[in-house]
């Protein structure tokens, strides 16, 4: 494997068939499982994902180079909000390249559409792209309940609703759609790339994308990878464990709801990045990712910035640097 060194990151890539580096489940009395359980990923391949018309809500101060919106369409009913952004100029023949940008955990009673994220989408938008950064339910003006990420298929439903609603979107072109994600948002990135085909490239920033056993044992947020066998009563973690046992129980529901079991079938290539020093998620999950990618001959990079945070605050313009040349490769 090849090994580039500069300005103290470290890039890994390649295309290379490695031996696992997954967790191997010694399965004991296994529990009767409901199948398919709504978090599966067959269970949510099985879904229809219609999304809608894209409604033009408010038009916003522009860019640089795009202009800027707060846009709404349809998730199961609901009424998601969302920011978009559109370049300037003549529109290519097939349409503009889209990003639909998964943004991480912001408490939903202090989440507001248009804070936060503001350089990554800038950024982004004005290299080309149009930005697509959802609201998930319960955020901002979005209607229905806000639930949770991980317990629930909810915010991935919403985002495959919004990869829906852009391919039908008239400014946009429906065979060049990627994927950006952070933290909690890395994780709804790598589930929509292995529930359908349509995102053609993704790139995870510091993301949530462990195997269940592993956000089960191996994470809890604020602290890192801080292993701990003993979730906490009345979290989503104890309520899976007393309803479907143990990972080592149960090992085929475990690997049911985990995307990591599924990226033989992934829709593209993924670029990973994530801090050395991040405290929020674990760098041990992107290094496992990274390996069983390879172990699924899927293409995949991961770039670790030495020393940075969960943001990769130090590293910000490298990093959105690469991120833009990855989608450049791919998506154009």
């Amino acid at each position: 494997m090849k090994k580039l060194r500069a300005a103290n990151f470290i890039l890994l890539m390649g295309f290379l068939l490695l031996s696992s580096c997954g967790t191997t489940n010694n399965a004991s009395s296994p529990t009767a499982t409901p199948i398919p359980h709504p978090l599966s990923i067959d269970a949510m391949r099985a879904r229809d994902y219609p999304g809608s018309d894209v409604v033009i809500e408010t038009t916003l101060d522009p860019g640089v180079n795009y202009n800027r919106y707060i846009v709404s369409y349809l998730s199961e009913g609901l009424k998601i909000y969302a920011l978009m952004t559109v370049p300037n100029g003549e529109k290519p023949a097939n349409g503009w390249p889209v990003v639909i940008f998964n943004h991480g955990y912001i408490p939903p009673d202090v989440y507001v559409t248009t804070e936060r994220y503001i350089a990554y989408v800038d950024l982004i938008a004005r290299n080309g792209y149009i930005v697509f950064r959802s609201d998930y339910r319960g955020h901002g003006n979005s209607e229905g309940n806000a639930l949770g990420g991980y317990s629930r298929p909810d915010y991935t439903v919403d985002i495959l609703n919004a990869v829906a609603s852009m391919k039908r979107y008239p400014g946009a072109d429906p065979n060049r759609i990627g994927m950006w994600g952070h933290s909690m948002g890395g994780y709804i990135t790598l589930r929509s790339m292995v529930i359908t085909k349509d995102i053609k490239a993704g790139v995870i920033w510091a993301g949530v994308v462990g195997s269940y056993p592993d956000l089960l044992y191996n994470w809890r947020r604020g602290t890192g990878a801080s292993p701990d066998s003993s979730p906490r009563p009345g979290s989503w973690r104890s309520t899976f464990v007393e309803q479907y046992g143990s990972p080592e129980q149960n090992p085929e529901f475990w690997n049911s709801i985990s995307a990591n079991s599924y990226l033989a079938d992934i829709s593209g290539p993924i670029q990973l990045h994530h801090g050395t020093n991040d405290t929020d998620v674990p760098l041990l999950f992107s290094e496992n990712l990274f390996f069983q990618m390879l172990d699924a001959q899927q293409y995949v990079e991961l770039y670790k910035y030495e020393g940075d945070n969960h943001n990769i605050s130090n590293y910000f313009s490298t990093a959105m640097q690469r991120t833009i040349e990855f989608f450049d490769r791919y998506l154009k």
